[in-house]
């Protein structure tokens, strides 16, 4: 009978225009169709609309581009001032380009340029037959590193993001290689650059990237637009120590992939953080060693103590500490002494070790025979003194 009562009641509430159970409202909105919003440190996703769906990325491609070569310039295999010749194949490739002659050369920095700023995409493929020897030698190695990456949504066929129907990568892709983009601040160095030149002068540069002038913050990363791919973009900005990522795919037009991006980066640092330090100094006094030639060591958290907190919750973080009263020499600075995990509401949001900041080396048997001796003859000393009489 309770049954019965409770779906006529149910009924006669969809009747009268009320809804049973609420729809929950999202935080913020965008017109794009596909969308994503990250912390940079953490990986963590703020906002998400479509993220997985697989669409043309047109120029925001060259992000992977100048990841490779980020990294082609962090392991000794090219350099900055390396010289780039551009070949026929580079220079035939239209649509946004700096207008490489044949057999031009340019460094890697003016090619590196070329790319974050004016999005040209004959200097990425330039850069990208100087580094493998052919573009397609380079679009294997892009695919090789979105998988290492865990970009499942994406099939790169060039480098510079010319359409074709099997270039696809996400907006949740996109935001994984922009995160891995952001770790070389050198590259920031380029798309942070609003206005500059090329040819000593000769040639200007605006950046693409309207963000980059309008937006308090933003360092980068890539625009991109083609008529398959429309507009996109994914838009990088720093603010009191946190980087965030927009992603924006499918815009109907450059105004609303920039309008998109401002709302989801104004969401991210009006209502998230990075705390600096949630542990008091109390909570990380110096450790005992044991058989150590020094009986202290001073603690901390790891440098990669890095934790994002909603602002409205950042005074109900738990802290779950988990440190032994002693440590066993050796210790060396940098080892896992420890580990602190935050909470809120019962839900992880970060954690780091508790590391030595100091260290102390074992004592030999000769050293501890020397303190054990020293501590027997002053606990006798100190008791054959006698007590003075009351």
């Amino acid at each position: 009978m309770k049954q019965i009562l409770a779906l006529c009641l149910s009924v006669c509430l969809l009747l009268c225009g009320f809804p049973v159970l609420a729809e929950e409202v999202p935080p913020v909105t965008v017109s794009a169709p596909a969308a994503i919003l990250i912390e940079a440190g953490t990986g963590q996703v703020l906002f998400e609309k479509n993220s997985h769906e697989r669409r043309p990325p047109a120029s925001v491609t060259k992000i992977m581009t100048m990841l490779l070569t980020m990294e082609a310039i962090a392991n000794g295999q090219i350099g900055l001032d390396d010289m780039v010749s551009c070949s026929e194949n580079a220079a035939s490739m239209g649509g946004s380009q700096v207008y490489l002659e044949p057999g031009e050369q340019m460094s890697v920095r003016d090619m590196l340029k070329a790319v974050a700023v004016a999005s040209g995409n004959d200097a990425a493929v330039a850069l990208a037959e100087h580094i493998a020897g052919s573009m397609e030698g380079f679009v294997a190695m892009m695919n090789k590193r979105a998988e290492e990456l865990g970009m499942a949504d994406t099939h790169f066929v060039n480098c510079n993001g010319l359409d074709d129907p099997e270039h696809l990568t996400s907006a949740y892709d996109i935001s994984l290689m922009s995160r891995e983009l952001v770790k070389y601040p050198l590259i920031l160095e380029f798309t942070g650059i609003w206005m500059d030149s090329l040819r000593d002068g000769a040639f200007g540069l605006v950046n693409t990237n309207k963000l980059i002038r309008f937006y308090e913050g933003a360092n980068g990363l890539k625009t991109g637009s083609t008529s398959v791919a429309k507009y996109c973009l994914s838009a990088s900005a720093v603010r009191d120590g946190m980087n965030l990522i927009a992603v924006i795919m499918g815009a109907e037009t450059s105004k609303e992939r920039f309008a998109d991006a401002t709302r989801l980066l104004d969401y991210g640092f009006a209502n998230y953080a990075i705390a600096g330090s949630l542990l008091a100094p109390e909570e990380l006094m110096p450790l005992s060693v044991v058989k150590g030639k020094v009986e202290q060591i001073e603690i901390g958290v790891s440098n990669e103590f890095h934790v994002l907190v909603n602002k409205a919750k950042l005074n109900s973080v738990e802290k779950h500490i988990t440190l032994p009263e002693t440590v066993e020499a050796p210790v060396k600075i940098g080892d896992t002494v420890g580990r602190v995990e935050f909470m809120i509401d019962g839900n992880r949001i970060g954690g780091t070790d508790i590391i030595a900041k100091t260290e102390s080396e074992k004592m030999n048997p000769f050293g501890m025979l020397k303190k054990l001796s020293k501590q027997l003859l002053f606990g006798n000393c100190r008791q054959a003194i006698p007590k003075p009489e009351v």
